[in-house]
């Protein structure tokens, strides 16, 4: 979370030097010149940097961003009319000790793509140093306070108006983009769209991912459910990956379906070194009609899953139980393979 504050408040930096500052206009009393009329126009931010970001699980709603200790350095130009006397020159505005604070609602779409509303944002300057300069400028500088006051109000609106723009126009759009399927081989895909939104609680942000594996020619859904999954009550960690075995039972299933399962093995693949080899003189103990049939012939075995294989976890046990059909053939000098024998294992 720490990394994803950081690339977020970075981002944040790059819109907040993109916002638009409106004018702001105000009048003044001031003996001995009486009334008068002031203007701030052309505002730019010149500068911006966010420090302190943190990102913290918000319990029951996603998650909690704030900035905080952060500068912003604004440029522009003022104007002073009394009477038919008009002045003008140019400002620079200081802005210390910014804090902002904003929560992400996290959600999931019918798609499996996260979701994120922000909610709640506020910010706040602890200090803000206007600096007049040009004719008449430290008659503005007399009256800084209200000045000051203004600027603290527009930059803390827009401020979260921004906030809230970067979420809705950019943040949740790029979410929508977000793939949910993934290229295992050619013949398989992952998915691993959200199940359900994003659960946070005080300690940790818990994703539920499906990890469904699939055939990626033509999709036929599973008739069996993923398992529930509960992590450890732990929190010394950054990371907790759990996995369980619906993952490797839909790989099975496509995998069986695709005979990937399926084995052949040749006396040639037999390692030179075994006294057990691949064929009918080898078998004479077990088979001896075998032998005197198709005597000192070489034989092959083929094996084939009788259904998919699968995987069972249990507390501190993994256990499966596959049933294979293997059949022998017995290789004939004219290269015809002949059946001899079945067996189920």
């Amino acid at each position: 979370l720490s990394t994803v504050a950081r690339e977020g408040s970075v981002a944040l930096q790059k819109e907040l030097l993109r916002i638009t500052l409106p004018d702001f206009t105000g009048d003044f009393k001031i003996k001995p010149f009486g009334r008068g009329h002031y203007e701030f126009h052309s505002l730019s931010l010149h500068s911006c940097e966010l420090r302190g970001s943190a990102l913290t699980p918000l319990p029951g709603q996603g998650l909690s961003l704030t900035i905080s200790d952060s500068f912003v350095r604004v440029q522009g130009e003022w104007k002073v009319r009394k009477a038919f006397v008009k002045l003008h020159g140019s400002f620079d505005v200081q802005v210390k000790g910014i804090t902002i604070s904003v929560n992400l609602l996290l959600g999931r779409e019918p798609s499996g793509r996260p979701t994120v509303t922000a909610s709640g944002c506020s910010s706040h300057i602890r200090d803000v140093e206007v600096d007049v300069s040009g004719d008449l400028g430290w008659l503005l500088n007399l009256f800084h306070n209200q000045i000051e006051s203004k600027f603290r109000r527009m930059l803390e609106s827009k401020i979260c108006e921004m906030l809230q723009n970067s979420v809705t126009s950019d943040l949740r759009p790029y979410l929508q983009t977000l793939p949910v399927t993934t290229e295992i081989d050619s013949f398989a895909n992952i998915d691993y769209s959200l199940m359900e939104a994003p659960r946070a609680t005080a300690q940790m942000l818990d994703v539920m991912f499906k990890g469904e594996i699939f055939n990626r020619h033509h999709y036929s859904p599973v008739t069996f459910l993923a398992p529930v999954m509960n992590l450890p009550e732990q929190h010394d960690r950054m990371v907790y990956f759990a996995i369980s075995d619906y993952v490797f039972n839909t790989a099975s299933l496509v995998y069986h379906e695709l005979g990937y399962m399926n084995f052949s093995i040749t006396d040639d693949m037999v390692p030179p070194s075994s006294n057990i080899r691949l064929t009918t003189k080898s078998f004479r103990p077990f088979v001896p009609r075998l032998a005197k049939l198709y005597p000192n012939m070489n034989l092959e075995l083929q094996g084939a899953m009788a259904s998919a294989p699968f995987l069972n976890f249990s507390p501190g046990n993994l256990s499966s139980t596959p049933l294979i059909d293997i059949e022998a053939f017995v290789l004939l000098p004219s290269s015809v393979r002949e059946p001899v024998f079945r067996l189920g294992v």
